[in-house]
């Protein structure tokens, strides 16, 4: 059994990028046009992950765990704060849009006031789904329904497959990264994020290291 799930190890990658948006946010140099841009870039890919990962479980994840004696009442409270995140992850889309047209002071206040709110509804919700989910997914790690269920988030391009390991990747732990790998043969992983990654690495990791 692994240390962690690889659901688990993307809930890192959110709760990483949340922390780096508030960071950056809060010491954005007002007027810098390039470094509004910059972030904005960012948090399209940040959004993007975000609502494809949550999307996903409603569609892909909670039918193979209901099928693993999940009860369903759980799944419907998940969904609801699902709803709840996806409300202010709007609300933060919109704060950044701003903020990438004006680069003002007033706009980076109000774009941190946007995310700390969604990190915080994220954050609760993430806690809530590892406490009751987290223990089926390392429980029936290698069974039938987990491996289906992996194979339908496979079913993706190899762009946005590599654009995901990079960003999943990008400041993981040994342990989130043994999981996020765990299920990926090392010579595709190696084309998938090696060439499909470079737009991530190119585009977002550097705001991270400015």
């Amino acid at each position: 059994m692994g240390e962690m799930s690889m659901n688990k190890a993307i809930h890192a990658a959110v709760r990483r990028d949340l922390d780096r948006f508030l960071d950056a946010l809060q010491r954005f140099p007002a007027g810098d046009r390039t470094r509004a841009v910059q972030l904005a870039t960012a948090w399209q890919n940040f959004d993007s992950q975000l609502t494809r990962h949550h999307e996903g479980e409603h569609e892909i994840a909670w039918p193979a765990l209901e099928k693993l004696g999940v009860n369903r009442d759980l799944l419907t409270q998940l969904d609801a704060e699902h709803d709840t995140m996806a409300a202010a992850l709007a609300a933060s889309r919109t704060a950044m849009g701003r903020l990438r047209r004006t680069a003002s002071a007033e706009d980076a206040a109000a774009a941190h006031a946007a995310i700390q709110e969604l990190q915080r509804v994220t954050v609760e919700h993430l806690e809530h789904e590892e406490a009751e989910i987290e223990p089926v997914y390392l429980a029936n790690e290698g069974s039938p329904e987990l491996k289906a269920m992996g194979r339908e988030f496979a079913k993706v391009g190899p762009a946005q497959g590599g654009t995901f390991f990079a960003w999943a990747l990008d400041g993981a732990t040994p342990a989130e990264s043994a999981a996020i790998t765990g299920t990926v043969p090392k010579p595709v992983l190696a084309v998938i994020a090696g060439v499909f990654g470079r737009s991530y690495r190119k585009t977002v990791a550097p705001t991270w290291r400015a």
